[in-house]
């Protein structure tokens, strides 16, 4: 069977699925058959041609909007003395389970008196990824920072791993970087990194091909006032992306948190290391500097002895023995500042 049209299945909700508060059914032809036949047979028969309607379970309205819709039909139901209908219920009950709030806001005051407001999931892992959520490396990682602005300011910095979006929003709003990309690979995470940023009050550039982007910031001016920071949000897998592409991103800092506790993943992010360090044509190698948590001591080591392998030299920066951000006792975080 063919996949319905996109277009047909708009207008299916147009005509059928508005989204607006329901004071009455969509069809008049339907109200009037209630009222001459209150049976469970006809509203499960109304069910299967709306909310169980295959268009609409593939292009579903809002949560909100089949909440109202599925109230409405038990009140017509319960109304009548037609036998209750089990479908109905709990239809009723997956759409109540689905608007169960899976996000919270968190605030955390920078030393400046501003703040970080973020969108950040209520589970640890979430949608197969734990980039929903701040993780210690990124409260030090920022703090470090702003101890640190010049390492940033009039710059380009390139976060890899952005996550929630914590360390690069902090580094923005008060280090003054000339263009600042977070990034990532994970299409709900980079789905939340953008509101997050919005939701701090940096407008991020519009998704633009890797040659378009690449022109774009080559005609960056040294010098150029920082007070609007450049703020970009870009897809990266480091594992296929190119050294075309990161040469066009002309990042001077390169900077990640937490993105160092799985061995799967640390040979990709040595590679694409090794791809910043090939890939500069005529301009000074990045600046990079990597936060983790040390939750497994052999992980951590295995990631040291892969860059020696591959010849990337490495330094631990001391850290300042608290973070204004963690209000837990603070686990084992280091930094290590990497020269490729």
């Amino acid at each position: 069977m063919a996949e319905p049209r996109p277009g047909l299945a708009l207008r299916f909700q147009r005509r059928f699925l508005a989204a607006r508060p329901l004071r009455s059914l969509p069809w008049p032809e339907l109200e009037q058959s209630l009222r001459t036949a209150p049976d469970s047979a006809l509203l499960a028969d109304i069910l299967h041609k709306t909310i169980l309607h295959p268009l609409c379970v593939k292009y579903p309205p809002s949560a909100k909007y089949r909440r109202c819709f599925l109230t409405e039909l038990i009140k017509k139901l319960e109304s009548t003395a037609a036998e209750p209908l089990d479908e109905l219920y709990e239809a009723l009950a997956d759409v109540l389970k689905e608007e169960e709030s899976t996000h919270c806001y968190k605030n955390y005051l920078l030393p400046t008196g501003d703040c970080v407001s973020l969108s950040e999931s209520t589970a640890l892992i979430s949608g197969g990824t734990t980039g929903l959520v701040t993780w210690e490396a990124a409260l030090l990682l920022a703090q470090w920072a702003l101890q640190n602005p010049g390492v940033f300011r009039d710059r380009t910095v390139l976060e890899l791993g952005s996550g929630s979006g914590f360390t690069g929003i902090a580094i923005c709003k008060t280090c003054q970087p000339r263009t600042f990309i977070f990034s990532d690979c994970h299409p709900r995470v980079l789905r939340q990194l953008g509101e997050n940023i919005q939701l701090n009050g940096f407008i991020p550039e519009p998704d633009v091909p890797w040659s378009i982007q690449t022109e774009s910031q080559g005609q960056e001016v040294e010098g150029e006032n920082c007070q609007n920071t450049k703020v970009i949000v870009a897809e990266l897998d480091w594992g296929s992306v190119t050294e075309k592409q990161l040469l066009g991103l002309r990042a001077d800092v390169v900077i990640a948190a937490d993105v160092v506790y799985d061995p799967e993943i640390i040979l990709a992010l040595i590679g694409m290391l090794q791809k910043l360090s090939t890939c500069r044509a005529d301009r000074r190698a990045p600046e990079v500097f990597i936060a983790s948590t040390i939750r497994n001591p052999d992980t951590y080591l295995l990631f040291q002895a892969e860059l020696d392998k591959a010849g990337i030299r490495w330094q631990m920066i001391p850290a300042h023995s608290s973070c204004n951000f963690l209000y837990d006792v603070q686990p084992d975080v280091t930094i290590l500042q990497l020269f490729i």
